[in-house]
């Protein structure tokens, strides 16, 4: 008589299991910076016990700042969700980054200002095609100043879903914030709620949406990149 298999999910794989989906993944932009800190950390235990103490908590807040959680994207159509994880600094209306070669029609903004505390991946706002993909210089100020969307260092995204909508997403940087990273380019097919880029450290991330949008957030609340719903928008020019 044959014996009944052992179950797999000993406590064990439970734990992991846990440990899996307690403790997000980080993002390959961070993994420099993590390696550099574990190095660091090793070489002032060498000198001093209590330094290399230090240097390991440097070397864990490293891969939690670069960490990239999971989230569960609504897939309703006609909306845009949050690029980023922060809390709403502005919601008016704007003309979208030049580079972008929308012209000077003025579309609703709604920007998110990152703290150094916060996940700082960016993600897609909607489904569709990369239709433009612009770096700018600029300055650095404090990313939560009105006039950081015209002023900083950004990195601007077009996206174009199936019906014709267009929708803008900028990164932006910051005060301490010195690289923007984007990993999409022309001509990608991206979908909502998928990592594209990231900003170090401590930053702004603006949406364009086009007028007549729905936005559903004020100034002050918390967004979850990839999961809040910022903006219902308007029928597609394609939609019949």
């Amino acid at each position: 008589m044959s014996t009944a298999e052992e179950p797999k999910n000993t406590p064990l794989a439970h734990l992991a299991a846990l440990a899996r989906d307690t403790i997000p993944p980080m993002h390959p932009a961070g993994r420099p910076f993590v390696l550099g800190a574990a190095v660091l950390a090793l070489l002032l235990r060498r000198i001093w016990r209590p330094a290399g103490v230090l240097g390991g908590i440097l070397t864990a807040w490293c891969a939690w700042f670069f960490r990239e959680p999971k989230r569960t994207t609504p897939t309703r159509a006609g909306i845009a969700v949050a690029p980023a994880d922060g809390t709403v600094a502005h919601v008016t209306t704007a003309v979208p980054p030049a580079e972008l070669g929308l012209g000077d029609a003025p579309m609703t903004r709604i920007s998110a200002f990152l703290t150094i505390f916060d996940v700082h991946v960016q993600r897609i706002p909607v489904s569709g095609k990369v239709a433009a993909v612009a770096y700018r210089p600029g300055k650095f100020l404090s990313a939560d100043l009105d006039k950081a969307s015209e002023d900083n260092e950004r990195n601007s995204l077009l996206i174009r879903t199936d019906d014709g909508t267009e929708v803008a997403v900028v990164q932006i940087a910051g005060l301490v914030a010195r690289r923007i990273v984007c990993s999409v380019q022309e001509g990608d097919l991206v979908q909502a709620g998928s990592t594209y880029g990231l900003i170090r450290f401590g930053s702004r991330v603006d949406l364009y949406v086009p007028q007549g949008s729905r936005v559903l957030v004020e100034p002050g609340q918390r967004t979850v990149g990839g999961e809040t719903v910022l903006a219902e928008l308007p029928r597609g020019k394609h939609d019949s």
